[in-house]
């Protein structure tokens, strides 16, 4: 019994055929191999080709050129002083060093420097106590604040960077608005947005601004939607980070807020006026003590103390 008909062909037909369809079938695997080499190619070369894609944002994103920096903000901060009027400085030129501010001489005006993340809740907490009363003061000239934004919590807004964002609208009011610097600073700490939420959007950060009465609010809206100085951000909170803070024996930023009045670090409660201004009276009885006292001028008053309202 047979398992089927039996070829009747000579041997050497036979022989033949089974050449030719062997033939049949290597010629059939290689195109077959060829094809899945193409593909195997040509996927390799799209995944080379996405990986460079990927290689040159990040290049092109971290050699973005540098841009100078905002008017006003030659210290990488804004100072105010009498009338709540923003001492004006030049844009310093992409990659200049900052000009650290000059000290009051004579003592007389206390000097107040805070650097702070608008993100940060203990930043909030130390200018929501503290913005109202040292207001009148710098009103009439008894003491100078210089703000400092910085941005050290942008990688905890759930991927909206927050802090860089809102440090960068900082930046943007203090070239074009400079007098509505210390109304914009308090409306951050308003309702402030918790540390790991997405904080405010663009669109909140300018209707914040058109709040505060500023002007030039087109060019404004502009530096914000294009970020125009959050290169320059980075570099200024890189410059804390790494110290020296000019004008003190502070070595680096390491706590947020960072709180200096002439020169001396505050460390008390953040959250109480009463202690701050302790600290502030002190901080100008030990600057008295080692100024020699001016010879007074006629015809001129003399600079207030200091004194938190209660």
């Amino acid at each position: 019994m047979t398992d089927g008909p039996e070829d009747s062909r000579p041997a050497n037909e036979r022989r033949e055929a089974a050449r030719e369809k062997a033939l049949q079938l290597r010629t059939t695997q290689q195109r077959k191999d060829r094809r899945n080499r193409v593909f195997v190619t040509g996927g390799i070369v799209v995944g080379v080709l996405a990986v460079v894609a990927v290689v040159a944002v990040i290049i092109v994103t971290a050699i973005r050129p540098s841009v100078p920096g905002p008017a006003n903000m030659a210290s990488d901060g804004v100072v105010i002083g009498s009338g709540l009027k923003v001492k004006q400085t030049p844009s310093l030129a992409a990659d200049a060093s900052p000009i650290a501010s000059t000290p009051d001489p004579s003592g007389s005006v206390v000097s107040i420097r805070v650097y702070s993340d608008y993100l940060c809740a203990l930043c909030g907490d130390f200018q929501r106590t503290n913005g109202e009363q040292l207001e009148p003061l710098i009103k009439n000239g008894a003491v100078t604040v210089e703000l400092h934004p910085i941005a050290i919590l942008t990688s905890h807004s759930a991927g909206t960077k927050y802090s860089l964002r809102a440090a960068n609208a900082a930046a943007c009011v203090a070239n074009y608005a400079p007098d509505s610097f210390w109304a914009f600073n308090n409306a951050l700490f308003v309702k402030q947005p918790e540390e790991g939420s997405a904080g405010l959007t663009d669109a909140q950060l300018k209707k914040r601004v058109a709040d505060t009465g500023a002007t030039s609010l087109s060019s404004i809206d502009s530096c914000i939607d294009d970020g125009t100085y959050k290169n320059w951000v980075t570099s200024a909170s890189d410059r804390a980070l790494t110290g020296p803070i000019p004008n003190s024996s502070v070595k680096q930023l390491t706590v947020a807020p960072l709180v200096l009045v002439n020169g001396k670090q505050y460390t008390g409660s953040l959250k109480s006026s009463d202690d701050f201004q302790a600290f502030v009276l002190q901080a100008q009885g030990d600057q008295y003590s080692s100024t020699p006292t001016p010879s007074p001028v006629p015809g001129k008053t003399s600079t207030p103390t200091p004194t938190v309202k209660k």
